[in-house]
């Protein structure tokens, strides 16, 4: 089976050790859901499952975790007092050890909240090597999220025509599409659009994507 990780994603990027997957990925993934909440995040459930519940303190994943929702990188040299660093920010974070068996062995579901704005969102996510994430689900939504590119999430309603106002608008500022999949929860229903673009959005058109009706937008910059 032909896998799409060369040599180099599997020896791994520049990190805080001990490990790539258990605090590298771990981090990364972290900062992924971060991103996809796009909100302060007050309150958050980190549901681990298989090695990361195993390891979760031996390995340093726990801090790895809280770092990358406060916006630390897997090279931070603060990432060891990222527990410390989350109080001080005044995260309220709480850990839930899983037992039951995950499709992934490094899995981890973020139950993220923001008070003012009463807002609630679940991502989950697994290391999958080297410092590769992969996102699984956003809420009831399964899907898959590599963020190797540019990414944009767009949130709306499984519509005729949607993909089509998304596409004009890239390809109006000479925005390259790598890919896109979409994802929904049946006809009619919640979807995603996951676009990965060949260079970075500028503010003006994010600001033209997120004018589109029935539609939320977050970009996500390139994560490695």
């Amino acid at each position: 089976m032909q896998s799409d990780y060369s040599v180099f994603d599997i020896v791994g990027p520049i990190i805080i050790g001990p490990s790539s997957s258990h605090t590298g990925g771990a981090c990364r993934l972290a900062g992924a859901a971060r991103a996809i909440f796009n909100k302060p995040i007050d309150d958050v459930e980190i549901h681990v499952y298989g090695s990361f519940a195993a390891t979760l303190r031996g390995h340093g994943t726990d801090k790895a975790l809280v770092g990358g929702l406060i916006g630390l990188k897997p090279d931070d040299e603060r990432l060891p007092n990222a527990l410390d660093l989350a109080r001080e920010a005044g995260l309220k974070y709480r850990f839930v050890i899983e037992e039951e068996m995950a499709a992934q062995p490094n899995l981890v579901r973020f139950e993220m909240r923001n008070d003012k704005e009463g807002a609630y969102m679940s991502v989950s996510g697994a290391s999958v090597g080297g410092g590769n994430i992969i996102v699984t689900r956003i809420n009831n939504t399964a899907l898959q999220i590599s963020l190797k590119y540019h990414t944009l999430v767009v949130d709306h309603l499984d519509r005729p025509g949607a993909v089509l106002s998304v596409a004009k608008i890239l390809a109006a500022n000479q925005i390259n599409i790598a890919s896109m999949n979409m994802y929904r929860q049946g006809k009619h229903d919640r979807a995603y659009m996951i676009i990965e673009i060949d260079q970075p959005i500028e503010r003006p058109v994010l600001l033209a994507l997120r004018s589109l009706p029935n539609m939320s937008v977050i970009y996500i910059p390139q994560l490695y």
